[in-house]
């Protein structure tokens, strides 16, 4: 099979899709806008400071495993994977702290200074979650399926019933714990979904299960390390990738995609193009058609600082999670501005790396969520919210005894959702895609392949499976079926 497939976007979906593409035999050009490949999970480097600008860890390894075997190779031959146990750390500003990680008897010891019967409880929200783990990826993350009826018609009905789609994410939590505490700690994956536990399906509750479960890793040098890797294999079995070369629009002729146009005024042909921009961005691209007549309900944006701290610092754990006391009033309030208690996440990748600072510095890497730019309206002045959201920062952290001033970052970079919309095109700068809401899932997500355009696809954040590193190399593989089975059509 040798027809041509240009993917639009060197994310890591698209390279995903790219490296299956090709080893299916089809010819694949990947034209990417920016200096380099990555999307959201890119780098800034300045003064010897090293920064992953988004994803700080992985989850699921064994899906990038499986990626480098696809282009028939080792994952372990291109990048080392560090695990981190304990991965995480929440604070909350009563001093109170609760680390998870991967040892079942350590953890329990962490839930029972909040709940004095954790230990049975721990152990059947791992056992219960296991088992709708397995069920979800055995029957219906990884399925194309179009309907509802194909999408679960198959599955056995069993465990369909068990998933708790009917209760919230919350809800889900508290048949195991009673704790506040510890809800609001597992419950806090809710805020990349684009929800709150409130309002999110409790089928979601496998999100904690699987860091807990399966750990979190570090890729050493940094998770744009792992990128390289993926897009230097990719050369490697002969995808040609153009940085710097970005796409203007998208050409449909009679109800099919045909090519792509560049900035610079040239047409690329193509039988299949596949857009790792997000969903509605890539809509607002095709030439002669209209955007699809859809609400959509995106993730939150994010403010993040990438801060280059002039001294070490010792009382960080790589990753922690700062909570608010009122998370309920804090996910509302974020759907317009930020909320009065600012939640926010730092990430010390110089505690694990020491190559990621130069010698007795720390490289520190803290994101803020905030309102998309439409939830915050035309008036919202990001540049007073940046500011507020730096001295908020560091207040928060010197409650926990961590003094850092503002003369101690010797490099700082910015990005509000406005600088992440412009440099990665996120559709209205949500910083991970559409939202996964009980309407955003399965084949009610907006599908891989376009229903209307021929020709046309889709990966990423914004389409099938959903959000997250694991996810959209996932989709890389489902997207690249897609495309091989339409082609297989075609020639019959």
């Amino acid at each position: 099979m040798s027809k041509h497939v240009v993917i639009v976007g060197a994310g890591l979906g698209g390279l995903s899709a790219a490296i299956h593409l090709r080893a299916m035999g089809f010819d694949v050009d990947v034209y990417e806008k920016n200096t380099q490949v990555g999307g959201r999970a890119n780098r800034i480097e300045r003064d010897e400071f090293r920064f992953d600008t988004g994803p700080s860890l992985i989850n699921y390894p064994w899906v990038f495993e499986q990626l480098f075997a696809a282009a028939g190779a080792a994952l372990r031959d291109y990048v080392e994977l560090l695990p981190l146990d304990p991965s995480v750390e929440f604070y909350w500003r009563d001093g109170s702290r609760l680390q998870l990680g991967s040892d079942f008897e350590r953890l329990a010891h962490q839930f029972e200074q909040f709940e004095p019967t954790a230990h049975a409880k721990l152990a059947a929200f791992l056992a219960t979650n296991a088992e709708r783990f397995r069920f979800l990826f055995d029957h219906l993350v990884l399925s194309n399926a179009r309907t509802i009826a194909a999408w679960i018609g198959p599955a056995p009905k069993r465990p369909l019933l068990r998933l708790g789609l009917h209760r919230s994410l919350d809800a889900e939590l508290a048949r195991f714990f009673r704790s506040d505490r510890i809800r609001a700690a597992l419950g806090s994956y809710a805020m990349y979904l684009g929800g709150s536990p409130y309002s999110l399906p409790g089928t979601f509750s496998i999100l904690p299960f699987g860091e807990l479960y399966y750990g979190l890793w570090y890729p050493r040098g940094g998770i744009y390390a792992l990128v390289e890797a993926i897009r230097r294999r990719a050369e490697e079995i002969g995808v040609r990738i153009f940085c710097k070369r970005p796409v203007r629009s998208i050409v449909v002729t009679n109800g099919r995609a045909q090519a792509v146009q560049l900035d610079d005024g040239t047409t690329v042909t193509a039988d299949a193009i596949v857009s790792n921009v997000d969903v509605p961005t890539t809509q607002q691209m095709v030439q002669g058609t209209r955007p699809v007549r859809r609400r959509w309900t995106m993730t939150p944006g994010v403010i993040t600082f990438y801060w280059g701290i002039s001294r070490v610092v010792e009382c960080l754990h790589h990753h922690c999670i700062f909570l608010p006391d009122d998370p309920r009033t804090a996910y509302r309030q974020l759907r317009s501005r930020l909320p009065e208690d600012l939640p926010f996440y730092v990430c010390m990748p110089s505690r694990t790396d020491s190559s990621a600072a130069p010698t007795g510095c720390s490289t520190m890497f803290v994101l803020v969520p905030s309102p998309t730019l439409s939830g915050a309206g035309n008036s919202f002045d990001w540049q007073r919210a940046t500011d507020r959201a730096r001295n908020e920062v560091l207040q928060r952290l010197r409650l926990h005894g961590v003094e850092l001033s503002p003369s101690d970052i010797a490099v700082e970079h910015v990005w509000t959702p406005l600088e992440w919309q412009a440099e990665f095109g996120l559709y209205d700068g949500s910083a991970f895609g559409l939202s996964h809401t009980l309407w955003n899932i399965g084949p009610l997500r907006p599908p891989n392949r376009d229903p209307r355009i021929a020709g046309l696809y889709y990966v990423g954040a914004s389409t099938t499976p959903g959000t997250g590193l694991p996810m959209v190399v996932l989709g890389g593989k489902m997207v690249a079926q897609e495309v091989a089975a339409d082609a297989r059509r075609r020639v019959r």
